[in-house]
């Protein structure tokens, strides 16, 4: 017999009743039946339930053991009785009486337990976790992340890419985050850098004439920690591909995506429809470039409804150039109990609140404002050539409902009546309502529809829905006003070298971003890969020709040398994991995550250098005051 185990802790079942088996692994249970102890013994692959009693020479033994003591066994299978048996595991038809034990790895006292999914503190759960890791939660997700990246791999192939890696250890490029940067013994006072990104590599694999690459790449970003995102490296499935359009890319990457969600959502339905929304769109209807479709509510603009109003907050804010008026439509969320839970919401994200309109079911007859405003209705809209069925469908809705809150009274009948109509609700809906410069409320916005879709049971539950984002600008101000890249810096603008002669801020690039109930997955982009154009574009954004050549010398001489169209993107694996294992954090599905901190507790990284290593690689720490 082998010496440890001729089974796994999966494997037994009643075929096997009657023979003499070997079992290791680690104590999950210990239960002590008066004279008759009954032990769970786990491994990788599942539970066998052990016991023992006073007859077996094993009794005193483990009597001694505890949980998460690995230890081996000798024992003969039995059936459990009929009234016994467990149908939630593999071996629950059986049990092994133990006739023989050995202790191959005492355990301490924990720190934390493995049995169930208590919800400790991250710090425990971090420095311990290997121990955290045995839990059964958290095992399932790696397995999942481990077979997701199986799964990735044979479709990329199958599609007719071709697997490459490229260096870990390169140069500084402007990916939009910090670089790490490593210190080079050989060449004093100068550093390599972790890749935020195998971008250029990819690129050059292209102009190499491989035409289909891929990896499974590690990447590297000083960034700071969310609960989507790690704050120092991630994977992600990169691809690049020769002589293709947009269209190209999203044509092959669906096929992968799209397989991935079926084969591991676990039933959940996986839309085959994947719009294309651009970005503008995009911030407009869902206040955001990764919309959770999801939710069907879209915002509109109703600035004109509000201009010159008797509200005058929104009327005065109007004046003002590069201000608008946004509606967000809440059908079923028409009562004032609910507009007031959502005006605290907007006061929590650091507005002075949302003004909003409900409409109920109307209380009282029409005022003669209220008459007067529906016969010139009803005259406008015959002028307009509407249909009968329509005005009688208008004059239906005004008799029956009115318009309740402080902004319908503020902006009168016709004002709401128009709003109700341009958004589609009726009796029992209500609308909010942001207002200044957009780029200041979108965000604030996006949350808002997010948090009124969920109080309103709008958003659909058991499906992902996708959807690709379009027509990223090339450009966008920093905080100093200053033009810089908004997006991937190597991507090719929509109208090539003269649409880098206008405004910059209106130029669009082949940029794309693909979207899944809230998250961004992918991000890509047809390249740039014409050297004029190249230069151009960096030039826009600060760095002179010396400087592109000095920070991408190797592609910019690539591309001398005959480069054909090419794009690709890139797909987070520990993001696409997440969504599939339904997690909240990104943490739960990487095997070993730093801390909101950027702190590997378990290791004890980042730690101080020896002088040493300091004096090997010519540096000196200066300590801050």
């Amino acid at each position: 017999m082998h010496a440890y185990r001729s089974h796994t802790c999966a494997d037994l079942n009643k075929d096997h009743a009657g023979k003499d088996v070997r079992l290791s692994g680690w104590v999950h249970r210990v239960r002590d039946h008066g004279g008759v102890l009954f032990i769970d013994l786990r491994d990788h692959y599942g539970m066998t339930q052990v016991l023992c009693d006073g007859d077996s020479a094993a009794f005193h033994a483990l009597e001694k053991v505890r949980a998460e003591f690995v230890i081996r066994i000798d024992g003969t299978v039995k059936l459990r009785d009929e009234s016994l048996v467990n149908p939630k595991i593999p071996t629950g038809e059986i049990e092994v009486y133990v006739r023989g034990v050995e202790v191959l790895g005492p355990a301490e006292e924990l720190p934390l337990p493995v049995f169930g999914e208590q919800d400790y503190p991250e710090e425990t759960r971090l420095t311990y976790r290997f121990l955290d890791l045995r839990r059964e939660g958290l095992h399932n997700n790696m397995m999942l992340r481990s077979n997701v990246v199986r799964s990735l791999r044979n479709r990329m192939w199958d599609a007719g890419f071709n697997e490459f890696q490229t260096p870990i250890i390169t140069a500084s490029s402007p990916e939009g985050a910090r670089d790490f940067l490593v210190p080079s013994r050989l060449h004093p006072g100068k550093f390599y850098a972790l890749p935020q990104a195998p971008q250029q590599f990819k690129q050059l694999i292209m102009v190499a004439g491989f035409d289909r690459y891929f990896q499974i790449a590690p990447c590297f970003r000083d960034e700071d920690p969310r609960a989507d995102r790690s704050p120092t490296d991630f994977y992600q499935l990169d691809l690049e591909m020769s002589f293709v359009t947009q269209e190209d890319v999203f044509a092959a990457i669906q096929p992968v995506i799209q397989g991935i969600f079926e084969e591991f959502g676990g039933g959940r339905r996986v839309d085959a429809d994947w719009p294309l929304i651009s970005f503008k769109d995009a911030l407009l209807w869902y206040g955001s470039d990764k919309p959770d479709l999801r939710n069907p509510i879209r915002m509109q603009v109703v600035s004109e409804h509000f201009a010159g109003s008797g509200f005058a907050i929104f009327a005065k804010l109007l004046e003002q150039d590069g201000t608008e008026i946004r509606a967000i439509p809440a059908p079923g969320g028409g009562s004032r109990k609910f507009c007031d839970r959502m005006n605290a919401f907007a006061q929590a994200q650091g507005l002075p609140g949302m003004g909003y309109i409900f409409w109920r079911k109307r209380t009282e007859g029409l005022s003669d404002v209220d008459r007067e405003y529906l016969a010139w209705s009803i005259e406008k809209l015959k002028s307009e050539g509407r249909t009968e069925e329509a005005i009688a469908q208008h004059e239906k809705w005004f008799v029956s409902i009115e318009a309740a809150g402080p902004l319908a009274k503020n902006i009168g009948p016709e004002r709401t009546e128009a709003i109700r109509v341009q958004l589609g609700l009726g009796e029992g809906d209500a609308a909010f309502f942001l207002g200044g410069r957009p780029e200041a409320f979108e965000a604030i916005a996006g949350r808002a529809r997010n948090e009124i879709g969920r109080e309103l049971g709008l958003t659909e539950e058991g499906v992902f829905k996708f959807a690709w984002i379009v027509d990223f600008p090339m450009y966008e101000k920093d905080d100093e006003g200053r033009i810089d890249f908004s997006h991937n810096p190597f991507s090719m603008p929509r109208g090539g070298l003269e649409a880098l002669n206008g405004d910059p801020l209106e130029v669009l690039g082949y940029q794309y971003d693909l979207a899944c109930n809230g998250y961004e997955l992918v991000s890509g982009a047809i390249r740039n890969h014409k050297p004029e154009i190249m230069f151009k574009a960096f030039e826009l954004a600060g760095y002179g020709r010396d400087e592109v050549e000095k920070r991408f010398g190797g592609m910019v001489k690539a591309f001398r040398y005959g480069a054909p169209p090419h794009g690709g993107c890139a797909a987070g694996i520990d993001r696409i994991v997440m969504l599939l294992a339904d997690e909240a954090n990104i943490r739960e599905v990487i095997m070993f995550p730093m801390n909101q901190r950027a702190e590997d507790l378990m290791m004890g990284a980042p730690s101080e250098p020896t002088n040493e290593q300091l004096r090997e690689l010519s540096l000196r720490v200066i300590q801050k005051d």
